[in-house]
């Protein structure tokens, strides 16, 4: 469960938040790299907005915006 305080986060940050990469710097690469899905549809997009209820999948880790 990811917490927010804001009205979305981008995937980028979920992955800087959930250790998946160190620097924003690396999420360009990341999300070509890894396995990602959100809500069941593959995802590439770094900058892609994720609100409270979406559901993650991250090479097999599952993560939800709360």
């Amino acid at each position: 469960m990811i917490q927010i305080k804001t009205e979305y986060i981008t995937l980028g940050q979920v992955l800087k938040l959930t250790d998946w990469i160190s620097t924003g710097g690396e999420a360009k690469i990341a999300v070509k790299q890894l396995s990602i899905f959100v809500n069941g549809e593959k995802e590439d997009r770094r900058g892609r907005k994720l609100y409270p209820g979406d559901k993650i999948l991250i090479e097999g880790n599952e993560y939800e915006i709360a």
